[in-house]
């Protein structure tokens, strides 16, 4: 059975005795799942609290598309794009709102406008002031094993062993953060399934999930729609429902605490069937 654990966010207590789902908010024009459908305010503000409505526990924000290939976004037309959001939203709604930047200010503005995770895909390599200020505010982090920059991480991606370069990586990566201030109960681990990864690294990072979460921190994975999907299923991005839930599945049955996701409705239900044998809840 996985280990349950707790985050302690600024918005209460986060209990994960079971799977809990982190629902994407993308304010971008050029997201690999949405294409732009949600980059307006209101329409992201909208897609949240719809999201909130089905039955996310966390609603993640972000103003940058971290996909392969995608071009860098200047930090104030980020600003512009996330901080609006996050305003709106955690004025509408009572889970935590995260924020998924590499970005120090963005994600310093975020918290002062209520945001209480930040999701970090470069793990704190992204900006060398990042460190500083979660650990100044004490927030929880999320720290994501990446081959960044997205323009170059997939090409030719390369490990020893995927499994344990990736374990490695993150565990060094959390003393780091600790280094600055950032409280061990706070700080969330997630092996960056896509970000520098074959069709054959995923899979073996998703066998292996009870290794990732043996490290003794809270796991996030995030198989949402994503290319390895597309591989095994030779489906287009907006038909790997079932895919998603399948890997979904699998995640929550091997221990990862959080499963960040599109399709909070359908994921929900996914998650409540391995919840009620896996974790007997």
């Amino acid at each position: 059975m996985p280990q349950a654990a707790v985050l302690e966010t600024s918005s209460g207590t986060l209990h994960l005795d079971r799977t809990r789902l982190m629902g994407v908010v993308n304010v971008t024009p050029d997201s690999f799942s949405d294409g732009g459908l949600h980059a307006s305010t209101e329409a992201a503000v909208g897609r949240a609290l719809q999201l909130v409505e089905q039955g996310a526990d966390i609603i993640d924000i972000g103003g940058e598309s971290t996909r392969p290939g995608s071009p860098r976004v200047p930090l104030e037309e980020e600003l512009a794009r996330v901080i609006p959001v996050v305003e709106r939203v955690v004025q509408s709604v009572q889970v935590p709102v995260s924020v998924d930047t590499y970005k120090a200010e963005v994600a310093r503005r975020a918290i002062e406008a209520g945001a209480s995770i930040v999701n970090d895909v470069t793990a704190l390599r992204g900006d060398p002031d990042m460190a500083r200020i979660v650990g100044k505010a004490k927030v929880p982090v999320v720290l994501m094993h990446s081959l960044w920059p997205p323009e170059t991480m997939q090409k030719d991606p390369q490990y020893v062993d995927v499994v344990e370069d990736v374990s490695w990586f993150l565990e060094e990566r959390a003393r780091y953060a600790m280094g600055f201030g950032v409280p061990r109960d706070r700080i969330v681990l997630d092996p960056g399934i896509g970000f520098g990864k074959t069709l054959e690294h995923n899979l073996a990072l998703l066998r292996d999930i009870p290794r990732l979460a043996a490290l003794g921190y809270p796991l996030l994975v995030g198989p949402s729609r994503k290319s390895f999907l597309g591989m095994l299923l030779d489906r287009p991005v907006d038909q790997r429902l079932a895919g998603t839930a399948g890997a979904v599945a699998l995640c929550a049955a091997l221990g990862a605490h959080i499963v960040r996701v599109h399709d909070v409705r359908e994921m929900r239900d996914v998650v409540r069937v391995v919840d009620a044998v896996v974790w007997q809840v």
